[in-house]
């Protein structure tokens, strides 16, 4: 069965399928819309109590109820300068060292930092030999990205690709996943050196969205397209630790990279199958660092 699972992955329509759920998600149609969101709550388990708006019949689309936002305080943010959060609720897939410029993605399977970054070998050698942590957003997950610590957006990269699935089936029967995968690469300026947090798409997500791009989508092809930004002046995009940086509509991957010497340790509970809540001590900052 698994087997099966993955070989319609390479013959369906993916792109085509994502975009029609896109529109289906996006669509405002009154009954059908709560039912499909009250058959989703049930079936997946979601605990509405955590929501802002907790009912169903509150959302216009399901878009609107799959990025719903949380009430304040159920998500503490940890506020310890000696740690990241958490970005996301999610599940661990992977994380640990960059080993010469590689990043494991399941037993057996590992892909290049520079492939995930859409082949820009300038920065992909910043992240050379650092560290790096991969979540998986399932659709029960809450959907938003948040920042682990302070940064100044300094790139943003959009790569073209696949939109297999992302769970755990998938990320261990198909090579390079989530460098084959399309997907939105931001890379911060911090305290602690470059982080790269790369949004990674998946099969009917409808798109990657940004706080300050809104949803990246960018001519259909095969081009990579870079934004650059201003650091220092005026036009500076900074963004404070716990505050929202992007989110997925239907559930994903995010991928965090640091640098060399950046991280002393992840947080005990950081390790594969583990859930994560967004806001929660994610790893400890080295201690040569002065923050």
């Amino acid at each position: 069965m698994d087997t099966l699972k993955i070989a319609l992955q390479y013959l369906l329509p993916k792109h085509l399928l994502s975009r029609a759920v896109g529109k289906l998600a996006a669509a405002e149609a009154g009954a059908v819309t709560t039912a499909a969101i009250r058959w989703f709550i049930k079936h997946y388990h979601i605990n509405m109590a955590e929501a802002q708006l907790p009912e169903a019949d509150d959302y216009r689309s399901f878009n609107a109820f799959f990025t719903r936002a949380l009430k304040a305080g159920v998500r503490p943010l940890c506020h310890d300068p000696l740690y990241l959060a958490h970005p996301v609720d999610g599940t661990v897939s992977q994380c640990g060292d960059i080993e010469n410029g590689r990043i494991i993605q399941a037993k057996g399977h590992d892909y290049s930092a520079l492939s995930l970054l859409g082949g820009k070998a300038e920065v992909a050698d910043r992240f050379y030999d650092g560290d790096f942590a991969t979540i998986y957003l399932a659709p029960k997950d809450y959907h938003r990205i948040h920042m682990p610590c302070d940064g100044v957006l300094s790139k943003m990269i959009y790569i073209p690709g696949e939109l297999f699935s992302v769970n755990p089936l998938t990320a261990r029967h198909v090579p390079g996943l989530f460098a084959r995968n399309e997907r939105v690469v931001a890379i911060f300026e911090t305290a602690i050196g470059p982080m790269a947090m790369v949004l990674v798409g998946a099969t009917i997500v409808a798109s990657i969205e940004t706080v300050w791009a809104g949803t990246v989508t960018p001519p259909t092809g095969k081009k990579v397209f870079v934004w650059d930004y201003d650091t220092q002046g005026k036009e500076a995009i900074t963004l404070r630790k716990g505050e929202e940086m992007g989110r997925f509509k239907l559930g994903s991957t995010v991928v965090l990279l640091f640098a060399k010497d950046a991280l002393d340790e992840f947080a005990d509970d950081v390790e594969p199958g583990e859930t994560t809540r967004m806001g929660a001590p994610f790893a400890k900052i080295a201690q040569h660092i002065d923050i």
